[in-house]
């Protein structure tokens, strides 16, 4: 009996230790600005940051400096750092347009993907990526900060609760100053105004929000028709790319409008959904405003942070590629949302430049 028992406590050891090994964390692309997240979380231990693929010399050598990082652990080439240290997952913080050549070289090493919003720059390219993490059994998240956010997931509570009824209308806000105005540095901006790199300006930038937030509370349906209008308030700012955009999603029996702009007065990333019966506003990542239709008076809650892992995304790729979480199908990280993301953005751009409305065919 004895033996027996130390066998299990033996077992249950090592279990706990596979369990609580960290993440080994590569990053290809220090370009996007949403980068500096991954060097800004030393109180967290489930990612191990093992190695960081970048072209650009100066970008590595402020890096390097910034955060004391040891210049052996980045490569110019990025199969060469696959095949070297061999990561669980490949964070991508470079051009939108690169998500796909990132999962190319990783997918058949059996690595991990987590990219930034939105998927990939054209359908086609989304296609390629889940054909690929279908293939070789592999995870590929997106990440939007609005999947951080409580109040969107209460909204989505109210909804599957019947709280709010049937979805009607849904109003989608996000955006900010500009790229140009609020800072971003200047390999950030390149991106961001690059129609090549970005696939548009705050259409893509910011309409993928609302083009994601829009098909998981749908619970994955595409709509009928995308209609999109976009223009330069800032041509002399930004000549390549719009910065004003307004996206209208027609549903059977819903509409969704998607406002994304870099005009904003300020930051700001907000929902309102009106249902039969009522409505809930998410102001912000735990402010709730909700009103329903036997009431008279609209109520405001505040609410926790997503709990962990949900509270960050590395956190979450670290459980998804460990087990110890499975997300839904049709999740806010998933291939499934994104992909239908994708299509509406594409049909969006199509839409602005050919002047009318675009139909989405089976």
């Amino acid at each position: 009996m004895k033996s027996i028992f130390l066998a299990i406590m033996f077992m249950a050891f090592v279990h706990e230790s596979i369990a609580q090994a960290p993440l080994r964390l590569a990053i290809a692309g220090l370009s996007h600005g949403h980068v500096d997240w991954i060097f800004n979380r030393k109180d967290k231990n489930d990612v191990h940051l093992v190695g960081i693929y970048e072209t650009n010399p100066e970008l590595i050598e402020r890096y390097a400096r910034r955060y004391d990082i040891d210049n052996a652990i980045f490569f110019t080439d990025l199969s060469e750092m696959l095949d070297a240290l061999k990561p669980d997952a490949v964070c991508a913080f470079g051009a939108i347009s690169e998500h796909v050549e990132v999962v190319r070289a990783c997918a058949p090493r059996k690595i991990h993907v987590m990219v930034e919003k939105p998927l990939a720059t054209t359908f086609a390219d989304a296609k390629e990526i889940t054909q690929l993490a279908t293939q070789h059994h592999i995870h590929v998240l997106t990440n939007f900060e609005t999947s951080w956010y409580e109040s969107n997931q209460a909204i989505k509570s109210m909804l599957e609760g019947g709280r709010l009824g049937a979805v009607r209308k849904v109003m989608v806000n996000d955006g900010h100053q500009g790229p140009k105005e609020i800072g971003v540095s200047n390999e950030f901006l390149e991106i961001l105004t690059d129609p090549q790199k970005n696939g548009a300006g705050a259409l893509v930038d910011f309409g993928c929000y609302g083009a994601n937030l829009m098909t998981w509370l749908m619970d994955g349906a595409r709509p009928i028709s995308v209609t999109a209008v976009v223009h330069q308030n800032k041509p002399e700012t930004y000549r390549d790319v719009d910065d004003e955009a307004t996206i209208v999603l027609q549903y059977p029996d819903a509409q969704c409008v998607i406002q994304a702009s870099w005009n904003w007065p300020f930051s700001r990333k907000d929902m309102e959904v009106y249902g039969t019966d009522g409505y809930a506003i998410a102001v912000d990542a735990t402010t709730l405003r909700y009103r329903f239709r036997e009431n008279n008076m609209e109520e405001t809650r505040k609410l926790d942070t997503r709990a962990a892992p949900f509270n960050d995304p590395f956190s979450v790729l670290a459980a998804v590629v460990d087990g110890s979480l499975v997300l839904p199908k049709s999740d806010l990280y998933g291939l499934s949302v994104n992909m239908t993301t994708v299509e509406i953005l594409e049909a969006a751009m199509q839409s602005a430049t050919q002047r009318k409305t675009i139909y989405l065919t089976d």
